[in-house]
Order: structure tokens, then C-alpha cells, then sequence
């Protein structure tokens, strides 16, 4: 077999394991997806898979006219925004500070750092601190504790340790002060890494629900986590009690679930196509010439 032949059949291969990954990806929301534009009674037969039976948008039409969802979106997604920047903020601020190889202690300052990667005071000694600093059922309960990921921040610094010191060098011969090389030098040169990290740290603030479980019992700052997890715990406790013969409220029909799990997932799915360019590295390509 030649060399050529050898290559093609490689790359068939490469592509069906590809295709492959990306269905068993897929499958699970396309599942979803299916549930949500299907009547109740498909569904309790089991018989919808990857294409919506008796095809409907009832459950669509519920979740977009109910106002509590809504206002969920609005406020889940002011404060992803809000965590951001802040978080991306003193992430960038430490990072850039713990890449200078001169900097007195640095080196305690990072094992501070990595041990509590490992190690943390537990969930109670979490509340009553945010208790004690009056934060519960404000927004700043789900902004604050988890400001900084020690983990993205140490990816930072590995990537500002890759940048030439001969640019920040140039830099302070022409008399730019730190701030103005951070924001005019390292910053433009980071933007693969800031995207991702910022793509990171959004989808981690949009996704959690735990930290409002424990600090909000206000309804109007529950995130739209909190808010399907509120709804599957109620149905199934109506499930449970229906099977006592309690007679309580009537089940949550599948396919509005999956509706509203749809209404909470797409909007953070919109993202990622506008931050996909920056993925790809090479910014360095041609910084330093000579």
C-alpha cells in the first residue's frame, strides 16, 4: 500500500471518530430538543428519540409566557456578565503581578494560591461568611466567593510568561508605565487566552445554582439554574406523593421541562460562535522580528 493510500485511509478514519464524538455530543440535546416540541403522549409512551412526535410548541409557549422565567433570563444574565468582567478583572490583575519573576514573595503568594485549589473551609464555614458580611439574598452572594478561579489564574500566568520580555522591555525604554503596557502590549497579545478564560468563567457563573440554593430565598434573584432545579424537585415530590394517593398537583408535563431546559441552554450556546476566532493562538507570530 502506498504512502498516499496509507494517508487517505488515516484520514477517513480521523474523520469517522470525529463525526463519531460529535454525534454522542449531540445525541443527548438533539434528545431534548425532540421531547420539548412533542405531545404528552408520545412521550409517556417513550416513544420519542431524536425526532419530535406529534410535533407541538405548547411547552415553548408556555415558558415564554411565563414572567418568572423571564425574569430569571434577565437577571441570570446580568449577573454572568457582572461575574465576568470581575472575575476576568482581578484575574488579570493577579496574573499579570505573579508573572514578574522579581516580584518579593511571589513564590508564596502562588503556594497560598495552589493550596486552596486542594483545600477549602466547607460549605458551612462558606455561609456563615457570607452571612456575617451581610451578602445572603443580594447579588454580590454569587458574585464575590467565587470571584477568582485559582486554576484559570495560573493558566494565565503560563501564558504571560510565553510573551516575549523584549516587548515589555522595549515598552519601558519608550516609557510606558506597567498599566500602560498591560493595556496596551499584554492584553491585545492574551486575547485567545482571555476569551477562553472569560467563555470559562461565564458558562461556570451561568451553570451554577448551588451558591443560590445556600444564599438567595429571594424569587427574584433566583438564576435560571436554580429555577429548573426548583422544578424538577417540585414534580418530583408531586410524583412521589400522587403515587401515595395524596392527590396532590398535577405533574409537570416532559416536554415543558425540556422546553424550559432548552430556554435556559441556548442563550450561553449563542456565545461561543463570537468568541471561536479568538481560540485559535498565532498572535504572537511576527511580535518580535530580528
Amino acid at each position: 500500500m502506498s504512502e498516499r493510500a496509507s494517508n487517505r485511509i488515516f484520514d477517513v478514519l480521523n474523520v469517522l471518530i470525529i463525526v463519531a464524538v460529535i454525534l454522542l455530543c449531540l445525541m443527548p440535546f438533539i434528545h431534548i430538543v425532540a421531547i420539548s416540541l412533542s405531545s404528552s403522549r408520545p412521550i409517556m409512551s417513550g416513544l420519542v428519540t431524536f425526532f419530535p412526535k406529534e410535533f407541538n410548541v405548547e411547552a415553548y409557549t408556555k415558558v415564554f409566557s411565563d414572567m418568572s422565567m423571564i425574569r430569571s433570563l434577565g437577571f441570570t444574565i446580568i449577573l454572568t456578565i457582572l461575574a465576568t468582567v470581575l472575575s476576568m478583572a482581578m484575574t488579570i490583575a493577579v496574573a499579570y503581578s505573579l508573572s514578574k519573576k522579581d516580584l518579593r514573595g511571589r513564590k508564596w503568594f502562588m503556594l497560598i494560591i495552589v493550596i486552596t485549589m486542594f483545600f477549602s473551609g466547607g460549605i458551612i464555614p462558606d455561609y456563615i461568611l457570607v452571612r456575617n458580611l451581610h451578602l445572603l439574598d443580594t447579588i454580590w452572594a454569587l458574585v464575590l466567593p467565587g470571584l477568582i478561579s485559582p486554576f484559570y489564574m495560573i493558566i494565565l500566568i503560563s501564558f504571560l510568561n510565553s510573551i516575549p520580555k523584549s516587548l515589555e522591555e522595549a515598552a519601558e525604554i519608550d516609557g510606558t508605565t506597567h498599566l500602560g503596557t498591560l493595556f496596551r502590549i499584554i492584553l491585545p497579545l492574551s486575547l485567545p487566552s482571555l476569551a477562553t478564560l472569560s467563555l470559562f468563567y461565564a458558562v461556570g457563573r451561568w451553570n451554577g445554582f448551588q451558591d443560590a440554593l445556600m444564599y438567595i430565598n429571594r424569587p427574584d434573584l433566583y438564576p435560571l439554574q436554580l429555577k429548573l432545579y426548583q422544578m424538577i424537585q417540585n414534580n418530583q415530590v408531586s410524583e412521589l406523593m400522587q403515587q401515595e394517593g395524596l392527590g396532590m398537583a398535577q405533574l409537570m408535563p416532559e416536554s415543558l421541562k425540556a422546553a424550559s431546559v432548552i430556554f435556559s441552554t441556548v442563550p450561553i450556546l449563542i456565545v461561543y460562535p463570537f468568541l471561536q476566532r479568538f481560540f485559535i493562538s498565532g498572535m504572537m507570530v511576527g511580535a518580535v522580528k530580528g
